[in-house]
């Protein structure tokens, strides 16, 4: 039987890591390469961002599914839904367009949401998981052992952000894709739930990188998601929510930054960025009659 990830030595994480690299080279011709590094603390990895730059053109959507090595079945499991809104109604996480089709973006009278995991602080998801298959890294990551996860989907139902996805088929690409596939990300099998990870095997890389020039830190930018990377306007901007001299901090400090659902109090560490109040308050989802401060009480109290 095998252990929990948490509670592996070392030598059994290796084990195990050498018995998947070695299934996935004989299942898709492909040699994967799983790092097991621990994450760093006194780190807090997040992003900031700017809605009045995303055009909707959903090219973070499809750069997070090339570099994690979503599979191309139909219907596409994507980890990232860009909600398109039309100006003045409210966010409304489960029903939001997200399949729209203009000839071009960004179009008049919209605004368009990015929505994926938000690495909670306070991740409800990890909560409800019967076998523990999903926790919280000390640089605040959300992670998923998808080789624990039992397919029961509580942690789909207790995200407010419909953040999971839960996969129905086996990963399945077109013909030769297979040859092109991200070495450092394992796919993922039918019946299991994914979700973003912050294109977290890039940290380890960075890491990897920095210890063989014998540093102990990362530069600004040296670890980056590839939804970042590929946004064309840089509108997103990713970092270290800890450190004073990272963009993001100063970003998730403005006047302008609020976090979706706040007060459900789950603390996400994705900060969104307008001047539009409506925006701002539609992003809690508060309705005409309710005052935001009562509310935030009356939970308070519940709890």
């Amino acid at each position: 039987m095998q252990k929990h990830f948490r509670e592996m030595t070392e030598e059994e994480k290796k084990r195990v890591i050498a018995k998947l690299e070695q299934r996935y080279l004989q299942k898709y011709g492909r040699k994967f390469q799983i790092s097991t590094k621990e994450a760093v603390p006194d780190t807090f990895w997040g992003y900031g961002l700017e809605l009045s730059r995303c055009i909707g053109c959903r090219r973070c959507v499809y750069a997070c599914m090339k570099e994690n090595n979503h599979s191309r079945h139909d219907p596409q499991l994507q980890w990232i839904r860009v909600l398109r809104l039309k100006r003045g109604n409210l966010i409304n996480l489960e029903n939001s367009e997200h399949y729209y089709d203009p000839d071009l973006v960004p179009e008049k009278g919209f605004i368009y949401l990015p929505v994926q995991c938000q690495q909670c602080q306070n991740p409800p998801c990890v909560k409800v998981c019967p076998v523990h298959a999903t926790w919280q890294e000390p640089d605040g990551i959300v992670v998923v052992d998808y080789n624990w996860c039992i397919g029961c989907r509580y942690c789909m139902a207790a995200c407010p952000y419909h953040a999971r996805k839960f996969n129905w088929w086996n990963p399945v690409w077109p013909a030769d894709m297979e040859k092109y596939l991200s070495p450092n990300v394992s796919p993922r099998m039918r019946g299991v739930v994914e979700k973003c990870s912050f294109c977290f095997h890039r940290y380890q890389l960075a890491r990897e990188k920095a210890y063989m020039e014998k540093r102990t830190d990362l530069a600004e930018g040296e670890y980056q998601t590839a939804c970042a990377d590929a946004c064309p306007t840089k509108a997103i901007t990713f970092g270290d929510l800890n450190n004073k001299d990272h963009a993001v901090y100063k970003l998730k400090n403005s006047p302008n930054a609020f976090r979706l659902l706040e007060r459900l109090e789950t603390n996400p560490k994705v900060y969104y960025l307008t001047t539009k109040k409506w925006v701002r308050k539609a992003g809690d989802n508060y309705l005409a009659h309710e005052e935001p401060e009562t509310l935030k009480t009356r939970i308070k109290e519940h709890h």
